[in-house]
């Protein structure tokens, strides 16, 4: 067998081209998405911790910082793309138990984690809104 004929014969490993859109696949890619956003969240959470214990001075920066128009922008996108990841893990979760794996059940697991998330972030954020 030729060298080309062997190639033209293998199985083509699966990526984006390959791959249909579908909710489930998106809501994957969300999930690692959101997993990487709070990993680097943490730096902003590590640098109001440091500011509150280096002094007044420091904390009102960082206060500022994040009162902000921009770090409250920021910081609702941190706490939805947490609170989708959470929902996100519950999903996984069920799946773990063996429920919620035929093709509607998935497909309503994988809306229900977009709509809670949403729902959850625009609550928790409504509170402490109010609470300011």
């Amino acid at each position: 067998m030729s060298s080309a004929n062997t190639r033209a014969n293998r199985p083509i490993s699966p990526h984006l081209a390959i791959y249909r859109w579908r909710l489930t696949f998106l809501m994957s890619g969300f999930h690692r998405a959101t997993g990487f956003a709070i990993y680097f969240g943490t730096v902003l959470v590590a640098w109001w911790l440091v500011a509150a214990a280096s002094g007044p001075g420091a904390f009102v920066v960082a206060n500022r910082v994040f009162g902000s128009w921009f770090g409250l922008l920021v910081l609702f996108g941190m706490s939805w793309g947490l609170i989708h990841h959470m929902v996100g893990g519950v999903r996984h979760f069920i799946w773990d138990f063996g429920a919620g794996l035929g093709k509607p059940a998935r497909d309503q697991l994988a809306l229900a984690t977009i709509v809670g998330s949403v729902a959850i972030t625009l609550i928790v954020w409504a509170v402490a809104l109010a609470i300011r």
